[in-house]
């Protein structure tokens, strides 16, 4: 190469240049320089010149710009240097600068070093490449000599850092010798061939340093891991390929590598991987063997874990004994597979065949075989070559996916038209995969993709190969279609059974007497037995489904599966011929049905035993399914069983799949929710029987008998019999109740059981403070038998199989001893010492974390060491506070009564330790101190005699306690002096000492002499010579004093520090902490101790597993500018977080030193802190890495605490941390270690490597997170642009790539330590990963970087606290136990705490109803109902399972947007569903928004045998959103996904395979919420255009006038039947109930009154229209996507063209609807008016509308502000009227906005767009009716005054467009024209408006009227003309068309603005709002409404105060 660079004096020529768009030329050949203005480079600043921000094409010179930053504060002419070189390295590798950013990049360098070149020339001193040598041989001896026997970690990284910068420094040199003709010294060369030979085994490593250097390394010492590297290194007899040249220390992994060529990196990650699985479960296995040998038990076990799934896949009895290193190899070639199959890993089955043919391939090379075909040795089909694997296997499956992934259009298409992952994956079920052969052919059908729509290039036309349509394979096995009857066709055993139950209520109300005992009335049962004619019906159509629905499938299904739904019709279709005619034939009936089917077959006798046997055999497929119930064991073996005869019984009731077999759970899970659902399905049925159904008879049959004659519009069917209208219209409110109020029966069963539940595992038992205090001595002995573990478990060798014992009998509040048995002393010193070391550390996180001030902390911290000298429990102080100075006064009014002090002392525990501990500390201080021979006797006889005192229990009485405050005065003041501990300090000491011994001895002990004290030290008696002694003398008696104290350590001072704090402490500490989080965790933590859980191993023994964190590019770390700049309202993020945190912002302030704002500004390291303050108050990512690397502090202390001796653990785990000791700092690398073998967190950042080379700040922040937690690694997606050997071709390559940062250490302190990532993998991937939906995409890619047998996986948004990680391994071990006898957990459900609560009141309610869901409702699916999936992302994996059946999350575009729900299916969504409902409302209050959102994996999970449980004595922090966009995104995209979950295959297995009950279970936590809240919501609809059809056509006014029905109280009673419900006694319970358990019930109350303050009614009747909308959006139409909600804090003001966009087509029309249906209704009714159940029933419907209509500007903060309302009013008419076009956001322009809304019906098919016309043909029914209720039409009822009433409104429409049209065409130019036309036409309309008031009587009602009418005809017409948009755009009316809909949007947003804007003249209207809004942060010290009116005080003046 030729290197040119700056020079001078001859040593070189200047020569400079930039890559110009067509150069062409080298770097080093041009010789004339670059002008700025040939690139666009110069406007790129210093930032763009860092190291990271590299175009992604020029990767290879980042590490020489690294390098040359490393160096440059040493030596700035070596950097430049660097820098020269990598810029022609740079120009070498793009030319011609046609990459992306590199011409920018190229210029700014150039520009920086020409601005270099000067400054440094001046400084060197020799040549170029004389400098370059020496640097390098400083370099050398510094960094490399130094740390050549580098054994700790940071040593190691700096030495792998120093072998790279060598190695790069090097390279320069070369380049530079070259230029200036010289040779490099040999020296240099030799030390270059040690760095070439070092840096190959010194590369960056994840966990485990692999090399052959790094015995040394604590984590390689162990004998687990050593084996296992051991045992893979064997490879004796493996045949290596030919030419392959081994190297030192291969393994196995290496040799599969080189047969069947996986990536390099990959290899190395699986070998990592393998080696920590084998010596993880090889630690478990033989926790005490020490030999370097692993055993076979350890190898079975992973080996098992690992192939389950796929030797049920190819139906493997047992997998044959092979020789270990076989074993390993297999386990190896199935995880390399894995970890390079990109999104493969979402198609188990797939990897399955892939594994197979590769496995056969694996079995014919090592036993030699011949091929058949070749005649030569078995060789693997993609051969050894680099990437052979990945292009050969991966890349041909990858490329179908990302086919269909490209047909689906981003989720728009059709799901009939694609494929998803489940279709591609589920080929591989079937033995047709087998097809596809090995190596796999191109041309099978698999591969093969339909014909592409007609592409408006023809050339590209012809390149498509039609014949592929033909041979498109389709969908596989299920079909997901957009209907509604996937709702019945996935349970269509509940639908048969509530049909067939109504069926016979009804019949059984409607003949005899009604009462359930009628029912054994001959008459009555034989027609209820007409059921058996609806069954067969109920089943044919079910079978009819199957068909229709699974048609477009039909080239995938089995034969089998076609011909059993053929013969399901069949059979149906049978026996509904059947069934009628014996029931027909069995009764001597003449009438109804029997007759008209005798009359067909013929009239004959009856024979009723005839249809009994008929109906047996029906049922008799229903009796064996219930003996199979009855014992689910025989079902499992069924399910599972291959037998074909077997395989043929169970062929019948389900068809065969790989999935969904061996679901059942044990008998006694079977037997609970059995009986849960016996005794909800018993009430429900008689609840709707007496209360719906039975009250409704009388009242139908008398209107049934009323013949109406008179109609009041033009009657069409006026001879109809028996007013079935009207019947209809009676009914069918209550039977869509009947269909939907089992969920709320669901609510109260949940909320009664799972109340008793959490009482039973004693939740709330410790609640408060004083619970706590009162029960605090139980809990060390708790805590002891939780947290630390027993030696006899640990080290039992069946430890792993047994079962987990559990401790069941401590109760909270029991005398538990510290120890239950008998020990030594010393271990009883060390378990004492454990526990202060646990709850210490606890404390300080809560210091760490600002929730308590210094000096709460002292007063929660308890004495890290023993005391053996006091003999007495020392507890933390605040559970001491104020107890001397009691006990003192306690004692000097005891008037000489011995046994009521001592009673009163024993009475409290606290009081009795607290004396005992200060009389014994004082002993021990005092003889600590003196040291003269007869001070210590004068002591020892004063205590003596003291002691003498108390063991005779007459201290009163032989003591004068009156002169015991003087004592205890002057003891303060002694402890205050050895606080200082200073030498002119040391008289006052004395002095007090000589005080002290004269209270005592004069004033206390009067009756008592003290001997020693008669001679005195100079000369005199001293208690009895009255002299004064000089001074000089007097100083004598404590001539000889240790003071000040020397050696002062640290447990010295601790004592002096507590007990200053016992004496002086004299206000109660009853309200320490102060903070309201710090009180909950400690005593949520307390509590939990007391539940049941595992016992803790030691942590050597644990489960190992790893915490997933998917994200984006959300917040990382809040930056000072985002902080500081004020919203609109004048308010900063940190202005706003110090209001709201008040308490927690001063304890900031107290731990950084400083008093108010204005001294941190200016100090980095203190601003670095207060961002790291903010950003833990938000939902950021900081906030949660801080809270997942908890758990490796956890796991650092207990394994402390399990490997300390006794002298280390008496100087406690802080000691350890910084202590340079070598028995200490190996010690600490051991707790390092052995946390690095059990966890692994890491985040994957999807964008990271974008984020660096870009510079964004987000980045930077990861950067940084990486250097604070070492063990932290982040995944990304990296982007890599490579150019072509012709430099035109450019392509794209994508890796998964895992980086870490180093430990940031350096031999030389004034060294500046660079911190930057290193990469540790690069994996290759066939493509962009992103496929499917995204974050289970961006976690599928990082996966194969996690370790382990357990997996977290924790969404962004959450946090996790230092007490709940040191119950982490307790977790783990319930992966051991088999909870319900069946099978292990596959799933560990963990609680939630909603940390976003106290933001607003709406943050308060989602905080409520989100603690409801993830406590009662969570524990109550787990058990007793079983079908607790996977919600939300605290859950804990079984990772090995969940590996090798597709991961942790599905991501099949759109269907799968709740990816987690499919995980276990999840979720269950319930919520607590409140249900409000009446005769025509049902509103849900969703006391705990059903959570459908994350089930996929739940479903996935359990339909592969998985067992999902949950477990409430662990937590995780959850953060939510905050303001009502924010929250009603969130329920859009939870109600998308259940919408898209309804048609999923995963719930329409779940259905038919579970049993009955647990079907019950699923469907009503799942979609059945959110069917339930639309059928409310419709209930509301049937009943209102029920009573509109009654009024508007006289019937109502008919019926009223027969007395019969005007005062049938049935009818009454079924109106009122709800109204006790609709007022709204259900809609709190479930959160009351788990509120009052764990909270008290007290507090429960008031938290509900003061819900209901802030509107929370409101709240959620809005929400219910939210879940309506966009569930029966999603399911007709589809536009299901994922919504981005933002986790920031939402304080601001929404702007009301914000909000009209937002709710308008979800709530604002439907408001205005019901409101329209009210008005008219309330004009034309006159029934009823008295009933007051009735006037509730219409009030309740009027708070629905009124609420759907203005809740968004109730909870919109500054709503009701006058100059908000004035701004929102300008911004509206500039949205409204802006014209749109392309690039014109909605935001921007409405008609931007309404084409959006519209764009789900362009995408929907022919099915969706009728039925959008059939329901806007409602209406229509307005102007029908209301025309025939004019004053000028009410004498006629003929159709032409409807047909009238058509000319007049489209009269309108014509005037309208005339205007418009005139508008448009004549307004500029013929102005006057346009004006006399309007004129004209208004004339004309008045002269009709007056003509028909004068002669056709017309009045203003008939005004309103007419307005009433047409509104909703024209409303009508818009939404039938948007759904047939093609047809009116060519017929050229779309702009009319456009011009009507924004005169309808003017007038809706009219209406919602006037009263807003009329109530926000009232002030009191926004105190009021303001004040509802922000209750919880008001009662936190939150002045809002100053805040929000932008009254900003001065902050510094403000946070001093």
């Amino acid at each position: 190469m030729s290197f040119r660079r700056g020079g001078g004096g001859g040593e070189g020529t200047s020569s400079m240049a930039a890559g110009g768009g067509g150069d062409g030329g080298g770097f080093g050949m041009q010789q004339r320089r670059i002008r700025r203005t040939q690139t666009a480079g110069n406007v790129m600043m210093e930032p763009m010149l860092d190291s990271e921000v590299v175009p992604s094409s020029l990767i290879e010179i980042a590490p020489i710009l690294r390098v040359a930053n490393e160096v440059e504060s040493s030596n700035p002419r070596v950097a430049y240097l660097c820098r020269f070189y990598a810029f022609e390295k740079a120009h070498k590798l793009d030319p011609t600068s046609s990459g992306r950013g590199v011409r920018q990049f190229k210029t700014a360098l150039l520009q920086r070093l020409e601005r270099e070149k000067e400054t440094t020339l001046a400084g060197r001193v020799k040549s170029d490449a004389r400098e370059l040598q020496n640097f390098y041989r400083h370099y050398y001896k510094k960094y490399i000599q130094a740390l050549q026997n580098a054994a700790d970690k940071a040593d190691r990284a700096q030495l792998t850092k120093a072998y790279q910068t060598a190695s790069v420094l090097f390279e320069v040199l070369k380049a530079v010798n070259q230029t200036d003709l010289e040779d490099v010294d040999a020296e240099i060369l030799e030390a270059q061939a040690k760095v070439a030979e070092k840096t190959k085994i010194y590369v960056p490593y994840n966990i485990l340093p692999l090399d052959s250097e790094s015995s040394k390394q604590a984590i390689m010492r162990y004998p687990e891991i050593q084996a296992s590297v051991m045992a893979l290194r064997n490879t004796r007899g493996l045949p290596w390929p030919k030419g392959h040249s081994k190297k030192v220390d291969e393994d196995t992994l290496d040799w599969l590598q080189a047969m069947f060529g996986f990536q390099k990196d990959n290899v190395s990650n699986q070998r990592e991987h393998l080696i920590l699985l084998l010596a993880n479960v090889h630690i478990r296995q033989f926790p005490k063997q020490d030999q370097p040998k692993l055993d076979d038990t350890a190898v079975d076990e992973v080996m098992r874990k690992l192939f389950k799934n796929y030797k049920k896949w190819c139906k493997l009895p047992a997998i044959q004994q092979e020789v270990q290193q076989r074993q390993l190899l297999y386990m190896g070639l199935y995880l390399l597979i894995w970890g390079e199959a990109a999104n493969l890993r979402f198609m188990p089955e797939c990897l399955c065949y892939i594994y197979h043919h590769m496995a056969f391939e694996l079995y014919g090379v090592l036993a030699g075989s011949i091929s058949t075909r070749t005649g030569e040795t078995v060789k693997p089909a993609c051969g050894g070559e680099d990437e052979a694997f990945l292009k050969k296997v991966i890349s041909p499956i990858y490329a179908t996916i990302a086919g269909e992934a490209k047909r689906s259009s981003e989720g728009k298409s059709k799901h009939s038209q694609w494929r998803n992952y489940d279709d591609l994956n589920e080929y591989f079920w079937s033995p047709d995969c087998f097809r596809l052969g090995w190596p796999m052919r191109a041309d099978s059908d698999f591969f093969c993709l339909p014909s592409e729509p007609e592409l408006p290039n023809a050339d590209r036309q012809e390149d498509v190969k039609k014949p592929t349509a033909d041979r498109w394979m389709g969908k596989i096995n299920f079909v997901e279609i957009r209907t509604f009857w996937h709702i019945f066709r996935s349970f269509d055993r509940m639908w048969s059974f509530y049909i067939l139950c109504l069926q016979a209520m009804i019949i059984i109300a409607w003949n005899g007497s009604g009462q359930l005992t009628s029912l054994f009335d001959t008459e009555v049962f034989k027609k209820v037995l007409s059921i058996f004619i609806t069954a067969p019906m109920l089943k044919l159509a079910q079978a009819v489904l199957d068909i229709i629905l699974s048609w477009k499938a039909r080239n995938s299904v089995p034969f089998y599966v076609k011909l059993r739904y053929i013969l399901k019709a069949l059979s149906a279709a049978a026996w509904m011929i059947v069934l009628p005619v014996t029931y027909a034939y069995s009764w001597n009936d003449n009438s109804g049905v029997a007759q008209t089917i005798k009359s067909w077959f013929g009239n004959s006798g009856s024979s009723p035993p005839v249809l009994i046997f008929a109906i047996l055999i029906y049922l008799s497929p229903n009796f064996l399914s219930a003996l199979l119930f009855l014992f689910p064991f025989i079902r499992r073996y069924l399910e599972r069983s291959n037998n074909k005869f077997v395989v043929l019984i169970m062929w019948w009731s389900q068809p065969r799949l790989y999935v969904g077999r061996g679901m059942h759970e044990g008998s006694f899970s079977l037997i609970k929710y059995t009986i849960f659902w016996i005794l909800l399905i018993a009430s429900k049925l008689a609840f709707s029987y007496y209360v719906e159904i039975k009250p409704l008879v009388g009242p139908t049959k008398a209107i049934m008998k009323v013949h109406v004659r008179t109609y009041q519009w033009h009657e069409f069917f006026p001879r109809a019999k028996d007013n079935i209208g009207v019947v209809i219209v009676l009914w069918a409110p209550i039977i869509l109740v009947y269909f939907m109020d089992t969920q709320i029966w669901y609510a109260i069963f949940s909320t009664i059981f799972g109340g008793f539940y959490g009482a039973y595992r004693h939740l709330g038992e410790i609640r408060t403070l004083e619970m706590l205090r009162s029960r605090f001595d139980s809990l060390p002995g708790a805590f002891n038998d939780r947290l630390i573990p027993r030696s006899k478990d640990a080290e039992s060798p069946n430890f792993r199989a047994a079962p987990i014992p559990k401790r069941k009998d401590i109760e909270p509040g029991a005398d538990v001893p510290l120890i239950s048995y008998e020990e030594s002393k010393d271990k009883k010193e060390k378990e004492v010492v454990k526990f202060a070391q646990l709850w210490n550390n606890i404390i300080k996180s809560f210091r760490d974390e600002d929730l308590i001030s210094n000096s709460e902390m002292d007063l929660l911290l308890t004495p890290n060491s023993s005391d053996p000298d006091l003999g007495v429990i020392r507890w933390p102080p605040f559970l001491l506070a104020s107890k001397i100075p009691i006990a003192v006064d306690m004692a000097k009014d005891c008037q000489k009564k011995d046994h009521e002090l001592k009673k009163r002392l024993n009475g409290d525990n606290f009081m009795s330790s607290a004396v005992i501990e200060c009389y014994r500390s004082c002993k021990s201080i005092i003889y600590c101190l003196v040291k003269g021979d007869r001070e210590k006797k004068v002591f020892e006889e004063i205590f003596s005699s003291i002691d003498e005192r108390i063991r005779e229990d007459n201290v009163i009485s032989k003591l004068n306690m009156s002169d015991l405050p003087s004592l205890y005065d002057q003891f303060v003041n002694f402890i205050e002096l050895l606080k200082e501990n200073k030498e002119e300090k040391r008289d006052d000491v004395v002095l007090v000492m000589l005080n002290m011994i004269e209270i005592v001895t004069r004033d206390i002990m009067h009756e008592d002499t003290i001997p020693s004290l008669l001679e005195s030290s100079h000369g005199g008696s001293y208690g009895m010579y009255e002299g004064i002694t000089p001074l000089k003398e007097q100083h004598k008696f404590f001539g000889e004093l240790n003071f000040p104290v020397t050696p002062e350590d640290e447990a010295w001072k601790e004592k002096i520090r507590r007990l200053h704090l016992l004496l002086t402490e004299k206000e109660s500490a009853m309200g320490v902490p102060s903070n309201l989080e710090a009180r909950r965790r400690m005593t949520f933590f307390a509590n939990s101790l007391f539940m049941d859980m595992p016992l803790a191993p030691k942590v050597r023994n644990m489960l190992s597993f790893s915490v997933l964190t998917p994200y984006y590019k959300e917040d990382v770390l809040f930056s000072k500018r985002a902080l500081e700049q004020p919203n609109e309202d004048g308010i900063s993020i940190l202005f706003y977080l110090q209001k709201i945190y008040p308490d927690e912002w001063k304890n900031f302030l107290e731990r950084v030193g400083c008093d108010g704002e204005e001294d941190l500004k200016g100090v980095e390291e203190l601003e670095e802190e207060l961002r790291h303050w903010a950003s833990y108050r938000g939902q950021t990512l900081t906030k949660t890495v801080r809270g997942m690397m908890y758990y490796r502090k956890a796991l650092e202390l207990q394994a402390f605490l399990d490997m300390a001796e006794y002298e280390d653990l008496m100087k406690g785990y802080k000691s350890v941390e910084s202590n340079n000791d070598e028995h200490v700092r190996s010690l600490w690398a051991q707790c390092q270690s052995v946390a690095d073998l059990k966890f692994t967190y890491v985040v994957s950042c999807q964008q990271y490597g974008i984020h660096k080379r870009s510079g964004d700040h987000r980045a930077k922040d990861i950067l940084k997170l990486m250097i604070k937690y070492p063990s932290l690694r982040v995944a990304y997606i990296d982007e890599v642009e490579i150019v072509g050997k012709d430099r035109s071709e450019r392509t794209v390559e994508y890796y998964s790539a895992l980086v870490k940062a180093p430990l940031a250490t350096s031999v030389d302190s004034s060294d500046t330590v660079q911190n930057l990532d290193q990469v540790i993998y690069k994996i290759k991937l066939p493509g962009p990963a992103l496929l499917g939906e995204g974050k289970p995409e961006n976690q599928n890619h990082a996966i194969i970087f996690t370790r382990g047998e357990g997996l977290q996986t924790i969404d962004m948004n959450q946090d996790n606290y230092m007490e709940e990680a040191f119950k982490m391994r307790n977790l783990l071990q319930e992966f051991l136990v088999k909870h319900d006898g069946v099978r292990r957990p596959t799933i560990l459900g963990l609680r939630e705490h909603i940390f976003t609560g106290s933001v607003s009141s709406l943050a308060g309610f989602m905080s409520n109803q989100e603690t409801s869901f993830v406590t009662m409702g969570q524990r109550l699916l787990a058990n007793p109902l079983r079908v607790r999936f996977h919600y939300g992302h605290p859950d804990v994996f079984d990772r090995l399972f969940h590996l090798t059946r597709g991961g942790v999350s599905k991501a099949s575009r759109v269907i799968n947007l709740s990816e987690d729900i499919f995980a276990g299916i999840i979720a269950l969504l319930l919520r607590e569903t409140v249900l409000l409902y009446s005769e025509s409302t049902f509103f849900i209050y969703n006391q705990c928004i059903l959570f459908s959102a994350l089930c996929d994996t739940g479903f996935n999970s359990t339909l592969r045998e998985g067992s999902v449980t949950h477990h409430e004595y662990i937590q995780v922090g959850k953060g939510r959103d905050v303001g009502l966009n924010q929250i009603s995104m969130f329920e859009a995209k939870i109600a998308n996904g259940n919408g898209e979950q309804t048609m999923s295959r995963d719930l329409y297995r779940l259905g038919h395979r579970f049993d009955f009950f647990r079907m019950l279970s699923c469907y009503f936590t799942t979609i059945g919420f959110y069917l339930s809240t639309m059928l409310s919501v419709l209930t509301v609809y049937v009943f209102l255009y029920g009573r509109l059809y009654l009024v508007l056509s006289g019937l109502e006014e008919a019926l009223n006038k027969e007395k019969a029905i005007r005062d049938n109280k049935s009818l009454q009673v079924a109106l009122a039947s709800q109204s006790v419900v609709q007022i709204g006694f259900l809609m709190a319970l479930p959160m009351m109930i788990e509120s009052g358990l764990e909270k008290g019930f007290r507090t429960a109350l008031i938290d509900f009154v003061v819900m209901q303050l802030q509107l929370a009614s409101v709240f959620f009747t809005f929400s219910l229209g939210t879940k309506t909308h966009y569930y029966g959006r999603t399911l007709l139409h589809g536009g299901a996507q994922y919504r981005g909600t933002g986790r920031g804090f939402v304080v601001f003001h929404a702007k009301f063209a914000d909000n009209y966009r937002m709710y308008s087509r979800s709530h604002f029309v439907k408001g205005f609807e019901l409101l329209l249906l009210l008005v008219i209704y309330q004009i034309f009714s006159h029934a009823y008016r008295a009933v007051v159940a009735y006037v509730l029933i219409t009030i309740s419907i009027w708070f629905m509308a009124g609420t759907w209509l203005f809740a968004p500007f109730l909870f919109n903060p500054s709503g009701f502000e006058w100059q908000k309302i004035v701004d929102d009013w300008t911004d509206w008419n500039k949205w409204i009227s802006n014209q749109g076009g392309i690039g014109v956001p909605p935001q921007k322009s409405w008609e931007s906005w309404w084409e959006k809304e519209q764009q789900h019906l362009r995408h929907t098919g022919a099915r969706g767009i009728i039925v959008e016309i059939l329901l806007s043909l409602r209406f229509f029914i307005y102007q029908y009716g209301l025309v025939y209720h004019l004053h000028i039409t009410k004498h006629t009822r003929s159709f032409l005054v409807y047909g009238l009433s058509w000319v007049v409104f489209l009269s309108l429409l014509a005037v309208m467009k005339v205007l418009s049209v005139g508008r448009k065409k004549l307004r500029a130019d013929l102005q006057l024209v346009f004006r006399l036309i309007k004129g004209f036409l208004f004339l004309t309309s008045v002269g009709i408006l007056v003509t028909l008031i004068v002669v056709a009587k017309m009045t203003f009602l008939d005004i309103i009227v007419c307005i009433l009418a047409f509104m909703p005809t024209g409303w009508g017409l818009l939404l039938i003309a948007q759904a047939s948009k093609p047809l009116i755009l060519r017929a050229g009316f779309w702009g009319s068309v456009q011009t009507f809909a924004r005169g309808y949007e003017i007038v809706m947003g009219l209406a919602l603005f006037v009263p807003v804007a009329f109530l926000a003249w009232f002030p009191f209207v926004s105190d009021f709002q303001t004040r509802m809004l922000f209750n919880q942060a008001f009662s936190r010290g939150l002045q809002i409404s100053r805040i929000l009116g932008g009254q900003k005080t001065d902050h510094s003046a403000d946070n001093k105060e």
